[in-house]
């Protein structure tokens, strides 16, 4: 299956190459790339334009939910797939969320971020939180009927239930995207969450926002869109 990587990018000049190169080192035979330049005021387009492969596209408006939406226009692939500018991907990451689709009752599969630059006792902490709970949680709210969890950096998903859902809604700035989207495929068929799915991201979030403070954000917005009167598509 051909796969559409869509990185939103906003003043990401530091952390991109890093994050592209990476990525380009993929063993999965078929796959784009597209960083969405999302109104940055620094190098971060010319940047990613300077990797070999790398499509480069913009957008004004600013917001993850917008730099995805037109991402996803971009995007030729059977697999629409979500990263962030800070991940790194190990060579196995996009052939292993490729491998659920032989399913074709999976619309979606996500799994955990390790937060490669974090304290040993956080990064452990959170790895196993994420492979526990929320694989449980996933299970729960799509048993339930409300919803699933989706790692929004670490998402992949079929493109034409991803289409049928209506895309990204970008009546979401940044809080609540992920789970948004994740209940909307929910509506299409199952979400998988592989917890050996993971992908190294950076903590620098919880280092700027504090951990409890972000995690709370997390939750509230979490809670709010997976308990709302939306139903599911």
């Amino acid at each position: 299956m051909k796969i559409s990587v869509v990185i939103p990018a906003y003043n990401e000049e530091r952390a991109i190459a890093a994050s592209l190169t990476a990525l380009m080192a993929q063993d999965h035979p078929d796959f784009e790339v597209i960083l969405v330049d999302n109104a940055s005021t620094d190098r971060t387009a010319s940047v990613a334009a300077s990797i070999p492969g790398v499509t480069v596209v913009s957008e004004s408006r600013k917001g993850t939910m917008w730099a995805c939406e037109r991402g996803r226009s971009a995007a030729t692939g059977e697999l629409v797939v979500r990263m962030d500018a800070d991940c790194l991907p190990d060579p196995r990451w996009l052939a292993r969320g490729a491998a659920h689709f032989s399913d074709p009752s999976v619309v979606a599969a996500t799994g955990p971020y390790d937060y490669y630059d974090a304290s040993p006792v956080f990064r452990a902490a959170t790895l196993i939180f994420q492979k526990i709970f929320y694989r449980w949680s996933n299970w729960a709210a799509q048993r339930a009927r409300k919803g699933a969890v989706m790692i929004g950096g670490n998402s992949f998903m079929r493109a034409s239930a991803l289409a049928a859902a209506g895309g990204f809604n970008t009546d979401y700035v940044f809080y609540g995207d992920d789970t948004d989207t994740a209940k909307r495929m929910a509506g299409q068929g199952w979400v998988v969450f592989d917890p050996r799915l993971v992908i190294r991201s950076s903590a620098r979030r919880f280092k700027a926002q504090g951990v409890l403070d972000l995690s709370r954000k997390y939750l509230v917005h979490f809670m709010k869109v997976i308990f709302s009167k939306k139903p599911l598509r």
